[in-house]
């Protein structure tokens, strides 16, 4: 199998929940685009790139040379130079049938220049695999009927196992009596972390034990922590940037409460794993989140941007006892492994790869 990746690199959605997992069932290669952020296992061949074009193109040329049951496209800028590149080099008809491309997030949510690019994938490829129904349901219509037929939808998974495993290297319980609220994402505006802020001040008031906790890097670093310091919660606000998968599990199960005030999603698999830590979750209100929690009349929502909303949740979780907000922890955690679990999402991407390549799965080398 030959998944294609823009960066590698420890929250790689792709190849934490692709490749780490399956790489004693499957001779795996990823080529990347970028230059890699860490070296995969021996057992994964990585044909890295160096964040140019030509890099790009050298290193799946390299990665070609070999023949897979399954090429795997996370991303309109891989899939579209896939599909460039081996009609430049007259490969297309050799690989077309196992061309496999997942479509990551809600179409909206991609710029422009994304959603022309992903239209040659969702043209070209044998089977375009949606990680949401929302994400589904939220694709144009023409291009509803351009892919009619090779559509499947496999809904995000977490690793449940593995969250679990990184709680318990942990050397203590957290010392409670203080509250703690948590967001994991991208510091961009379709995330909006200013709204985090600004709702998590009107939420917690003058209390001084409480903090919130930033995991993500992006654009709006510098907004985010002058925002905090015109609110006076320079002290409480904390940006960590990109830290390690599991230092954000234990983060996530030492928290009180997970917010999240995106505008928009695919089926946020930071979420689930908040869920799966045992923290409870207030959403935004979009489509991938009330797919994500459909039948838990027990997580609460606010429409995106609204400051208020978001205060109301944070402050009702703040004046819970903390046994309460470990029951609301424990809901949400059977709910996300009764639905969302890296199990039922492999279950569903070998069941595509099983259409496309039929020994997958078989006992067949894949």
């Amino acid at each position: 199998m030959l998944h294609l990746i823009i960066m590698l690199g420890e929250t790689n959605g792709q190849y934490n929940e692709h490749c780490l997992p399956l790489m004693h069932e499957r001779d795996i290669s990823i080529v990347t685009y970028f230059v890699p952020k860490l070296t995969p296992p021996p057992e994964i061949t990585l044909f890295a790139g160096d964040g140019t074009l030509r890099g790009f193109f050298r290193a799946l040329k390299a990665a070609l040379r070999a023949k897979y049951d399954i090429i795997h496209a996370h991303a309109p800028q891989t899939g579209t130079l896939l599909v460039l590149a081996t009609l430049a080099w007259r490969g297309f008809s050799r690989v077309r049938s196992s061309l496999v491309y997942t479509v990551q997030d809600s179409f909206y949510d991609y710029k422009l220049r994304n959603q022309l690019m992903m239209i040659i994938s969702l043209a070209a490829f044998r089977r375009i695999v949606f990680c949401s129904r929302s994400a589904y349901e939220s694709l144009p219509r023409p291009l509803d009927r351009l892919v009619h037929g090779r559509s499947r939808v496999v809904p995000n998974g977490a690793d449940l196992d593995r969250v679990d495993r990184a709680i318990a290297t942990r050397r203590s319980a957290p010392a409670r009596g203080g509250f703690t609220v948590i967001s994991v994402g991208r510091l961009e505006r379709v995330k909006d972390p200013l709204t985090l802020v600004t709702a998590f001040a009107r939420a917690v008031g003058d209390d001084a034990g409480s903090r919130a906790i930033l995991v993500g890097a992006g654009e709006l670093s510098t907004m985010v922590e002058a925002r905090a310091r015109e609110l006076g919660l320079h002290d409480r606000v904390a940006l960590t940037g990109l830290v390690p998968r599991d230092d954000v599990f234990i983060a996530c199960a030492d928290a009180d409460v997970f917010v999240s005030t995106s505008h928009g999603e695919g089926l946020p698999v930071a979420v689930l794993e908040a869920m799966g830590a045992g923290c409870p979750v207030i959403l935004s209100d979009i489509p991938p989140h009330r797919e994500l929690a459909h039948g838990a009349d027990f997580i609460p929502f606010a429409e995106p941007g609204d400051v208020d909303g978001f205060a109301d949740a944070i402050r009702r979780f703040h004046a819970m006892a903390p046994v309460e907000r470990r029951e609301v922890g424990r809901r949400c955690r059977a709910h996300m492994a009764a639905r969302f679990t890296l199990p039922i999402m492999r279950a569903g991407t070998e069941a595509v790869y099983r259409e496309v390549a039929p020994l997958v799965g078989s006992g067949a080398p894949g």
